[in-house]
């Protein structure tokens, strides 16, 4: 099986795109570096493409670890032969895989074997040669004794080896499969005698489903496999069972003779007893694997979105985080993020000390010269907003922007070892209130710190394969750090951790490095921490910045091994590196077919001079203030057909929440979103179209 070849069949890439890339992953190289900086070998791959390749490489090495433990198991028995053999190599499938290893592989002792044992087997061949001149009772006779009291028990013996001989043929089990494919239907019902208990009812809505696998959302076969998990109901998978059995019959049975009917009803016994159980609980996988692959892609685009959020950059912050009986937990934090001072206001129920809250934050906004107020979306965010934005309206700070900041795994990272390290003396409350204004100052930087599953966006993210999760969180954070990048001299452990290349050892290497030898000055100074080799070096360079170095190139996207090649243009141009950067006109004017080279095409090329006009650029753009709509505080303040300004707060596979500033996220249904791709913290208006106070639920429309 040559794997390149087979990549390329399954995603559309060349070959030879796919052969480069699997060699530069197998000499170490990141999916982000080969995205960015080797091009002309992979055609332009983009990062998506890239990981394509890779996830099918992993299936397919784990699919000939497989056939390397078949084949040893097979070849114990004595049984490979050479055709065997020949068809386990080329073989590309897992479920074929399986069926070829079927017949050998070691299991319980079945009703078939016991028969075996009992000398029926010839019975069996016998039969199912299916002669219209046999009489199967009276050849049964002649294998009845101590084990087999009668034609009968002879009859059956046979019959359960014919299933197995049934359950085990490829062409059968295919048939099976097909029938699965085109009729397979999910039953879905609730335990009867758990209906009415309170657990069940969160699962109402599955109580009597019953709908074509194929065209069951991710959202909702989830829910049902986690309501199954639970005890509460009760799921079961088949096909149209006349078609499959017809499908079995067509393949099986010769004639009408009586050894014919013998044979069919040892082929409906296999069916009921072996195939369809065998397959439904394979079809149970796939589908369940079907839906953990789209549920997780969503998580993964959600937590994209968010760590790609706009920053408002190096402001002033002061950030608050809203609580009702035990006050809103206030902090000032510099225009780098340093925790300044903090304290408690109490300006909303139950203590209402507005008088109070208002001279403190009036205090810190004068202290402090704060640029930006940053609110957490929690308990009393609404209320909280209200006071601020009255206060400041009161006292005529105009040059003070609101911003409302999600909260989502802030108080995991309150609790959490990092924010330990980071406040050893402060408590979990103001950890988290740090939090949120570092969301707002730079979203990646502070969301990098927590696990990526606690930033709370997407669905059923714990009823997903973990590790499939973890690795595609995990790829994301990289991939969004890396298109980013970061200051050398600035970033975090946490932050330095995702770079292509590095990881938490050598971050944390070079933020000793940095703390025991003052900042880098050079991209060619990172060569000097202990551990970084020329290896690592080429991976992590691309993506660290250093803002001050005396290679302006340093402080751009340009790789280190092109800096020659962009000395040369500037030379051939008559002008230096620094009068060529953010130069439209003399970049507009270089003749870039002379500097293609067998190494370098037209890509890397295009790259570079995109660079060199905008060098460093921030791809999240910058944060926008938003407000909510001064109408309304709760739900009961709704009314059909309002129009409101809200902000999207999740989005999933049935729809987006927003958040219209009501307690209560209103739900815009994918079928109201007239083919619109929104994205998180999205500012949109929607009309109000249904309202259900009793269970807190809002139906809302794209405007």
């Amino acid at each position: 099986m040559n794997i390149a070849e087979v990549i390329s069949r399954r995603t559309g890439i060349k070959s030879a795109y796919v052969s480069a890339v699997l060699s530069l992953l197998e000499d170490g190289a990141t999916v982000p570096f080969i995205a960015r900086y080797r091009k002309e070998q992979t055609g332009s791959l983009d990062e998506v493409g890239i990981t394509q390749i890779m996830e099918e490489n992993d299936r397919l090495n784990e699919l000939l670890k497989r056939k390397e433990t078949v084949i040893k198991t097979i070849e114990e028995q004595g049984k490979l032969t050479t055709e065997l053999r020949q068809e386990i190599d080329n073989c590309e499938d897992s479920n074929r895989l399986e069926d070829l290893y079927l017949p050998y592989k070691p299991h319980r002792k079945t009703r078939a074997d016991i028969a075996r044992e009992h000398g029926l087997e010839s019975l069996a061949k016998q039969l199912m040669s299916q002669s219209p001149t046999l009489n199967p009772k009276r050849c049964a006779e002649r294998y009845t004794g101590k084990d087999v009291p009668d034609e009968e028990a002879a009859l059956q013996g046979a019959r359960d080896i014919i299933a197995e001989w049934v359950n085990e043929s490829q062409t059968a089990r295919n048939a099976v499969r097909r029938e699965f494919d085109y009729t397979g239907t999910l039953t879905c019902k609730v335990i009867p005698v758990k209906a009415d208990e309170d657990g069940a009812q969160q699962y109402r809505d599955y109580f009597d489903v019953h709908e074509r696998l194929s065209h069951i959302q991710s959202h909702r076969l989830l829910a049902m496999r986690r309501g199954e998990s639970e005890g509460w109901l009760r799921i079961d998978i088949s096909p149209d069972k006349d078609k499959a059995l017809q499908k079995l019959e067509h393949i099986f049975i010769k004639g009408n003779s009586a050894a014919s009917s013998e044979v069919n009803a040892a082929v409906a016994d296999s069916y009921k007893r072996l195939l369809k159980p065998a397959i439904e609980t394979e079809q149970a996988a796939a589908s369940k694997e079907n839906a953990d692959d789209t549920a997780i892609r969503i998580f993964a685009d959600n937590a994209r979105q968010l760590l790609m959020s706009a920053p408002l950059g190096q402001k002033r912050v002061l950030a608050i985080d809203p609580g009702f009986r035990t006050g809103c937990k206030v902090v000032c934090l510099s225009a780098q993020g340093d925790l300044l001072t903090h304290t408690v206001i109490f300006p909303v129920p139950p203590r209402n000390d507005i008088a109070g809250a208002t001279r403190i934050v009036k205090q810190l906004l004068d202290k402090y010269q704060t640029e930006a107020i940053a609110i957490g979306n929690g308990t009393a965010s609404r209320e909280t907003e209200d006071f601020i934005r009255r206060m400041l309206d009161s006292l005529g700070y105009d040059n003070v922007d609101v911003y409302v900041v999600s909260e989502n795994g802030a108080s995991v990272y309150s609790a959490s070892e990092t924010a330990r390290e980071e406040f050893p003396n402060e408590d979990i409350t103001v950890r988290g209130a740090v939090s949120i204004g570092r969301r707002l100052q730079d979203p990646l930087a502070e969301l990098v710190k927590i696990d990526p599953k606690a930033i709370g966006v997407g669905q059923y993210q714990h009823d997903v394969d973990q590790t499939k999760l973890r690795n595609a969180l995990t790829s994301t954070v990289s991939s969004a750090v890396n298109q980013v990048g970061v200051d050398v001299n600035t970033a975090s452990r946490h932050l330095l951790t995702y770079i292509s290349g590095l990881g938490p050892a050598l971050a944390k290497s070079i933020v000793k490095y940095r703390s025991e030898n003052g900042p880098f000055h050079s991209r060619e100074e990172i060569k000097k921490v202990p551990k970084l080799g020329a290896k690592t070096f080429e991976q992590c360079a691309g993506f660290l910045r250093i803002t001050d170095s005396d290679e302006p190139l340093d402080n751009t996207a340009v790789h280190p091994e092109r800096y020659a090649l962009v000395h040369k243009m500037a030379h051939d141009i008559g002008c230096t590196i620094r009068q060529l950067i953010r130069n439209d006109e003399v970049l507009s004017h270089i003749d870039l077919n002379r500097y293609v080279t067998s190494g370098v095409g037209l890509p890397t090329l295009n790259d570079i001079i995109s660079e060199l006009r905008r060098p460093a650029r921030d791809p999240r753009g910058k944060a926008e203030a938003f407000r909510f709509s001064d109408e309304v505080h709760d739900i009961s303040d709704l009314r059909e057909g309002m129009t409101l300004p809200g902000i999207v707060t999740n989005i999933t596979a049935f729809g987006a929440f927003v958040n219209i500033g009501v307690h209560h996220d209103g739900l815009l249904h994918v079928s109201r979103l007239r083919g619109k791709k929104l994205r998180l913290h999205e500012q949109l208006n929607v009309v109000v179209e249904q309202i259900d106070c009793n269970r807190n639920r809002i139906s809302l429309a794209l405007q």
